[in-house]
């Protein structure tokens, strides 16, 4: 892996997997606590609408697809605040209608030559330069946004009927938040695609929940995870010649079972000690 880091591309891969873990370790953290995934899926895959436009209408697959997927977060989490016992209906409806409008505008855009694949299962050894400067201005903005409102993301979290008694701006932060959802998408489908971005959004998390006491400890273990499992997966692809964002996830997979492993043993040996008692 060491003599890998003289290629460019190499460099530029392992500086997007470690912003992607910055990225995904924290927001990834609030997805699980507030039980987001599948709001969060259904934001990943409307994404696929943004790359449709951006394709036919010749403009940078970063404004189009950041576009469309804002617009996006922000029709879902109004749905959500508004109506939440239909909101999984109405996510499902524009989680289809995104993907859909993609495949038809895909379709219908002359002599395209992009490879497709690359978005829905990821091509991190093909990042550019400028998707990587977007990734650390997201991580850096994403962090100083967390420590701002650390306090009232933690209080909307747990109990948010509480946290509008006492004040928070709970709309506001809600729709904050899924914004950074949704950008935090547009730049990790670049690193393992459209399919697969919700598993590094939600592995790590699960797997820190469960040995952090604190939400702040949970997010740094987070992090570390998500960093761990990219490396590891680049590395992987690297020596196999596997796709890259498949790895990562399959790297992270395997965290995901043996840290479940280890729980079914953990249980087992507390069962044990409570029967001698």
């Amino acid at each position: 892996m060491i003599e890998a880091l003289q290629f460019e591309f190499m460099r530029n891969a392992l500086y997007a997997g470690l912003f992607a873990s910055l990225i995904c370790g924290i927001i990834g953290t609030f997805v699980v606590v507030n039980r987001m995934v599948f709001l969060t899926g259904g934001i990943a895959h409307a994404a696929y609408g943004g790359i449709g436009v951006a394709l036919f209408f010749g403009i940078p697959y970063i404004y189009g697809t950041m576009g469309f997927s804002l617009a996006a977060a922000l029709i879902m989490t109004a749905v959500t605040l508004k109506v939440p016992h239909r909101s999984d209906t109405f996510i499902g409806v524009l989680w289809a209608v995104g993907m859909a409008l993609g495949v038809i505008l895909v379709d219908l855009t002359p002599g395209y030559n992009v490879d497709l694949m690359s978005y829905l299962f990821g091509s991190i050894l093909a990042v550019p330069a400028s998707d990587i400067w977007w990734m650390l201005a997201l991580g850096a903005v994403t962090l100083a946004l967390t420590l701002y409102f650390y306090r009232d993301l933690i209080a909307i979290s747990y109990d948010m009927e509480f946290a509008q008694l006492q004040g928070v701006r709970v709309n506001f932060l809600y729709f904050l938040f899924m914004a950074m959802v949704a950008v935090a998408i547009v730049l990790i489908i670049r690193v393992v695609g459209l399919l697969l971005v919700i598993a590094l959004l939600s592995i790590p998390p699960y797997i820190a929940e469960k040995y952090a006491r604190s939400l702040g400890v949970m997010m740094i273990f987070a992090v570390g995870l998500s960093a761990v499992f990219n490396v590891a997966g680049l590395w992987m692809a690297y020596c196999f010649d596997l796709s890259s964002g498949a790895s990562i996830i399959l790297v992270a997979a395997a965290g995901f079972f043996i840290s479940l492993f280890i729980d079914t043993i953990i249980s087992v040996r507390h069962k044990k000690q409570r029967s001698k008692i």
